[in-house]
């Protein structure tokens, strides 16, 4: 007997994922997270410069929100702002909202960055940095009720454009090597 036009022929289920695939998958997924937050501890060793936590930061935020949004959620962000309000002993939430913003503003305009040039990821991160850089002594400022001085800001900004392209390159790489992983039979 045929089967109906409107109904598909029952087959046997696809077998469940392996715990090796499962346990590759959920790495693939939180290796940006991790990786953000073990860099972030690494640019918290101090140093005679101002903490260059946010300038290590938004680089790794901007380009997995863009190149890889699913492993760079919401929540995950959340969490990487608080670490770094911890890091930089800034008042709590303002770390939270720059990372938060920046992915916002990562994820609105992803479908034109993954299709453009690096020097224009680049360039668009740039201003995405100033911004964020300016947004975070914005809050300090007004959560601190005082105006901290603005050079350690634009010192974070011009340091985060500075490392982009070694980050970028790295985490290229590396997403790379993800989706190749994920494309294996």
């Amino acid at each position: 007997m045929a089967t109906p036009p409107n109904r598909r022929p029952q087959g046997r289920p696809a077998p469940a994922p392996g715990l090796v695939r499962r346990v590759d998958a959920f790495a693939r997924l939180a290796f940006p997270g991790f990786s953000t937050a073990f860099l972030m501890v690494l640019a918290a060793a101090p140093v005679t410069l101002p903490s260059p936590v946010l300038a290590v930061t938004l680089p790794c935020v901007a380009f997995w929100s863009v190149f890889r949004p699913a492993a760079m959620m919401p929540p995950i962000v959340f969490l990487l702002g608080l670490l770094l309000d911890l890091l930089t002993l800034a008042p709590l939430g303002s770390g939270i909202l720059v990372l938060l913003v920046l992915q916002a503003v990562a994820l609105r305009f992803r479908r034109f960055l993954v299709r453009q040039s690096f020097l224009a990821v680049w360039l668009a991160f740039c201003v995405a940095a100033f911004g964020g850089a300016l947004l975070y002594w914005a809050l300090q400022s007004l959560l601190a009720l005082q105006l901290p001085p603005v050079a350690p800001a634009l010192h974070a900004a011009l340091l985060s454009c500075g490392l982009y392209p070694a980050v970028a390159l790295l985490l290229t790489r590396i997403h790379e090597a993800m989706l190749q992983a994920e494309n294996a039979p």
